[in-house]
């Protein structure tokens, strides 16, 4: 076995963008360990550290030279190697000369396509030290930056200027330019603790040193943690509960390299104003958290996450404490002034609002809101009087100065004046919950008002942007349609509304104005959803044979594939099912095949009389017996327990494939073989195409 020695490679920049340091971070180690693999070093595993100045990566027990490897090089076939007397041809010759041997030096390569001369030769494999540079710079330069800078007067580009690289294997530096910079075995402390170099002998001295004395915590889980501690226990102190936001720790992980918790207080007037105005103050604005009561109600103090241990954290505080009153002050300006005139007073200025340019105004998309969720609670039996009201005032928050002022407020400002005004408290829910969900796994509207409006709206928008030509394309999504198609489809599988997505998707497209939208558009937003549907079933644990069955029927309403989606699940799951899958698939094929020899004169009902074979007498007999158990269930929609009454058809069918032939020369028993099959594919095409479900 060869030695190994443990890797680190550090690159240390100007401060990195906290959002995307996580996903920098996973990038650089995961391609970094299978660029090391598929150059034949193969380690033992690899960890990734992050902070805001820094991208590193250890990799354990790199071997510190690929293994040799033999190389075979083929040359002429054997019979045209040598003459007739066994002496060399030219070919062989040539090929000799090439390998710099003679012929008689060379072997011989057995293959399947026959006997060759050959070369084989031992490729010593090149070491570590001198492979492991380049592999470090490639790997950068592939990493996921949507934008490079470039910085100095070299051609260099990275996320962030590059200030130092440090590259060790075991104790040895790696000497090598990357990315404009000298490779060495040092690197920084804490830009204000501890501003200085730090040499570090080898890879397993690399935590440590930074931690003490460099004041870096560079392990983004254990920064993570310790920012999650100090400010639980800061809102504990404080007599509350710290609110912890998921995204907001990840980015204040990324943004400290030595976090420290520090409390802060606001005057409790401001408690007035609506909690998510002071969140989103405090908590998008500032990055700092909020602290509420055991009711999960505001209190008036928040607690930020400095970088450094000041000797003087009073002055911090009151230094936060002065950074986030204006905001404060702000909001509450804001909404004792928006409430001076009502909702409903904003609609005229709606007019006056681009939505988009071909699509016209947010006045026009409001009317075209308020025709679709109107028709989708007649349908559905919704209260059309709340949904007509709630659709009539959707969009008017946003000409509120709260919500120009904090856009992440829409909705969410509109059910508070809609309060205000002394609208019905479901039409004041779905002013917010039309835009539910906003992101994934997040909660769907739950008043029916709520749900006429916010399928409208996503419909509306899908429809008008197909019209105009601008769907997504790769990993461009600009307006956002995959997540509001997922939305419509979460909404009417989840909450249980029975209606037709693609009559909805057509009335969109037929309230779009002037002359954009027809048939094909709506056929693409409608393919274009039964793709996020996809998504949705795969990421829910189906697998894709499963989604295949029922897509291939191509149901229009979304709550009746789920109900199929569910059947073939549990149909799956019977011991009959492989065999009738596999049953149904040549059902299939004979079908197609007798379709290609243009045998097209099999009728639609089978005759009894022509029966030869006791095979085909059992199978007719049990086809009609279930067809009258599972027809009422179809048309209940009873798809699961439909499926498995039809499982009772594997014994027959078998003995059928096994003592009959279908495509026999007497054209009226081919016929009416044919008829039964069709009978009996038709009778599982009820619910999906299980044949799909063979691979």
């Amino acid at each position: 076995m060869s030695e190994s020695s443990d890797l680190l490679v550090e690159i240390g920049t100007e401060e990195l963008p906290p959002t995307a340091l996580h996903t920098l971070c996973t990038a650089f180690e995961t391609s970094l360990g299978r660029s090391l693999e598929e150059n034949h070093l193969v380690h033992g595993g690899s960890k990734g550290y992050a902070a805001p100045r820094r991208l590193a990566v250890l990799v354990r027990n790199v071997p510190l030279s690929q293994p040799d490897r033999e190389v075979v090089r083929r040359g002429p076939a054997l019979q045209a190697a040598f003459d007739e007397d066994g002496n060399p041809t030219k070919p062989a010759e040539g090929f000799a000369k090439s390998c710099g041997v003679t012929v008689a030096e060379l072997d011989q390569l057995e293959t399947d396509k026959g006997s060759f001369l050959a070369r084989r030769s031992v490729e010593p494999g090149r070491t570590a030290d001198v492979i492991i540079p380049g592999l470090v710079e490639q790997t950068l330069k592939s990493l996921p930056i949507p934008r490079r800078m470039r910085w100095g007067a070299g051609e260099e580009e990275f996320v962030r200027p590059v200030h130092w690289v440090l590259l060790l294997l075991g104790d040895q530096v790696l000497e090598a330019d990357i990315l404009g910079i000298h490779s060495g075995g040092t690197t920084r402390g804490h830009r204000f603790h501890c501003n200085e170099t730090l040499t570090i002998s080898r890879p397993d001295d690399y935590l440590k040193k930074l931690e003490h004395p460099g004041h870096v915590l560079v392990d983004m889980d254990r920064r993570r943690e310790a920012i999650r501690t100090q400010i639980t226990e800061a809102g504990e102190a404080l007599g509350g509960i710290t609110r912890i936001d998921a995204d907001l720790l990840d980015e204040v992980t990324a943004l400290v390299e030595w976090p420290v918790a520090i409390t802060g207080a606001f005057e409790e007037r401001f408690l007035e104003v609506p909690p998510e105005a002071l969140v989103s103050s405090m908590q998008d604005h500032q990055k700092f958290f909020p602290v509420v009561d055991n009711n999960g109600e505001l209190l008036p103090h928040f607690i930020a996450v400095a970088n450094i241990v000041s000797s003087d954290p009073q002055q911090v505080q009151a230094g936060n404490e002065r950074v986030i009153r204006p905001r404060l002050e702000d909001a509450e300006f804001f909404w004792k002034q928006d409430r001076k005139v009502t909702l409903e007073s904003r609609a005229e200025k709606l007019a006056d609002v681009i939505f988009q340019q071909q699509l016209g105004s947010l006045g026009d998309k409001q009317r075209r809101i308020a025709t679709l969720a109107t028709i989708i609670a007649e349908t559905a039996g919704f209260n059309t009087t709340y949904v007509q009201r709630a659709a009539a005032l959707c969009k008017c928050d946003l000409l509120t100065s709260m919500v120009y002022e904090f856009p992440e407020l829409q909705g969410t400002m509109g059910r508070y004046y809609a309060r205000h005004d002394d609208e019905p408290v479901e039409v004041a829910a779905a002013l917010d919950e039309q835009y539910q969900p906003r992101f994934a796994g997040d909660d769907l509207p739950s008043t029916a008002t709520g749900q006429a409006i916010a399928i409208a709206d996503r419909l509306d928008t899908l429809a008008g942007i197909f019209a105009i030509g601008k769907p997504p394309t790769g990993d461009k999504d600009p307006f956002g349609l995959r997540r509001a198609a997922l939305g419509v489809l979460r909404i009417l599988i989840e909450q249980r509304l029975d209606l037709d997505l693609l009559d909805l998707i057509n009335t969109a497209v037929e309230g779009l104005p002037g002359k954009l939208g027809n048939e094909a558009d709506a056929a693409d937003v409608f393919n274009f959803m039964l793709e996020r549907l996809r998504t949705y079933y795969l990421e829910s644990g189906y697998d894709t044979l499963e989604f295949e069955a029922v897509l291939a029927l191509r149901p229009t309403r979304p709550l009746d594939f789920d109900q199929r989606m569910r059947a073939v699940r549990a149909f799956r799951n019977l011991p009959e099912s492989e065999n009738l899958a596999a049953a149904n698939k040549r059902i299939r094929n004979i079908l197609r095949q007798a379709e290609n020899l243009e045998i097209t004169t099999y009728p639609a009902k089978v005759d009894a009389v022509l029966f030869k074979e006791d095979a085909e007498k059992a199978l007719d007999k049990t086809i009609r017996e279930l067809d009258n158990v599972v027809n009422p269930m179809f048309e209940q929609r009873d798809y699961t327990n439909a499926l498995c009454k039809l499982a009772a058809l594997q014994a027959p069918v078998d003995r059928f494939f096994d003592d009959v032939m279908v495509m026999d020369e007497d054209t009226a028993l081919r016929d009416n073989r044919l008829a039964l099959l069709s009978a009996l594919s038709e009778l599982f095409l009820q619910v999906a195409d299980i044949s799909r479900l063979q691979n």
